[in-house]
């Protein structure tokens, strides 16, 4: 079989064009991610994840989604409950530790009911940020807590959750967007403080899960590490950071190409994220003429790329004997669902 290239694409609609399908077909992407355009009712969902797989022929082609709770939540009632944000587990938390890695834990498997039942397989969860003051909504309550250990000790169980269910977890925004103060789908953030003091906290929660398979990049400019490009861009926050001080030698996709805290054209931007070391381009908005420029950038996937993505395929394990209803009012009981 033909390998894959390394990146994963979204599509523009609820089903897909002749376009779409040839254009997959030819440049294989590893995977396929989708938003709320995509989103129709539950047959159209099943029915266009079924067709992003058999668009490249591959039945295990992974199917993302941003499945958080809160207001990133791409699938929304009546098909699936509306679910609390980070923040509230993190409050409950404080007032209970117990009961809040419970509801992290529980949250997420409630996702993997809802999500493998439409055939998506990856949830990008958890975000492992540690919320600064002063920190841009563009994380503000999707953050667990402003404490490192609480951040990490919310996310594996979050992390466990999915993967209790049959999914894989995307920790994301790595080496960490909590001290964000812009939203960098819009300019590029800037963090000024010493490697010391991120090492402390922002890199801790990756630090602690940094055997979990998949992670997604931030775009920030860390000036202490390399004040000339983003992370998503830099083989130095690559290569002495996420690879080495973190040690996460995972799959590692970039955020959404897309955004414009990166410079330059999309193929520029493309070409730059895999210049940088990272695995696997990111692409969100179903844009023809923007798919085919991260095609274009996009390798094949061998070597590390290829090693890395296939451990996180292997790593999907058969769903645990969950009971869905008897764990919904479990969930209800500690925090509030619409």
């Amino acid at each position: 079989m033909t390998p894959s290239k390394a990146f994963i694409s979204g599509c523009k609609g609820l089903t897909l064009t002749d376009d779409e399908i040839a254009f997959f077909r030819d440049e294989r992407p590893w995977g396929f991610i989708l938003f709320g355009r995509n989103i129709g009712d539950a047959a159209q969902i099943t029915d266009l994840v079924a067709a992003l797989r058999d668009s490249v022929g591959r039945p295990d082609a992974p199917v993302l989604i941003d499945q958080e709770g809160g207001r990133v939540q791409r699938i929304r009632p009546p098909l699936v409950p509306s679910y609390p944000n980070a923040a509230a587990i993190g409050a409950l938390y404080r007032l209970d530790p117990e009961k809040g890695l419970r509801a992290a834990w529980l949250m997420s498997r409630l996702h993997a009911f809802d999500l493998t039942r439409f055939g998506i397989s990856v949830d990008c969860l958890p975000v492992l940020d540690v919320a600064a003051p002063g920190v841009h909504d563009v994380i503000g309550n999707r953050a667990y807590a402003s404490d490192p250990d609480v951040v990490a000790a919310l996310g594996q169980a979050a992390a466990d959750g999915l993967k209790a269910g049959d999914m894989l977890p995307i920790m994301k925004h790595m080496p960490g967007h909590g001290r964000a103060l812009v939203d960098s789908h819009h300019d590029l953030p800037v963090v000024t403080v010493g490697v010391e003091e991120l090492a402390a906290s922002d890199f801790r929660p990756f630090m602690a899960l940094k055997n979990e398979k998949m992670a997604m990049s931030a775009h920030i400019v860390f000036t202490a590490i390399d004040p000339a490009r983003p992370a998503t861009t830099s083989p130095i926050v690559v290569d002495t950071i996420i690879r080495g001080l973190i040690g996460f030698d995972g799959l590692l996709m970039s955020d959404d190409v897309s955004m414009n805290a990166l410079a330059g054209t999309i193929g520029e931007r493309a070409r730059d994220i895999i210049d940088a070391g990272l695995d696997i381009i990111l692409h969100c908005h179903g844009i023809m003429e923007e798919m085919v420029q991260v095609a274009a950038a996009a390798p094949e996937l061998s070597g590390d790329r290829q090693r890395r993505a296939e451990a996180a395929l292997s790593a999907f394990t058969p769903a645990d004997s969950s009971d869905e209803q008897a764990l919904r009012a479990e969930f209800a009981d500690l925090l509030p669902i619409a």
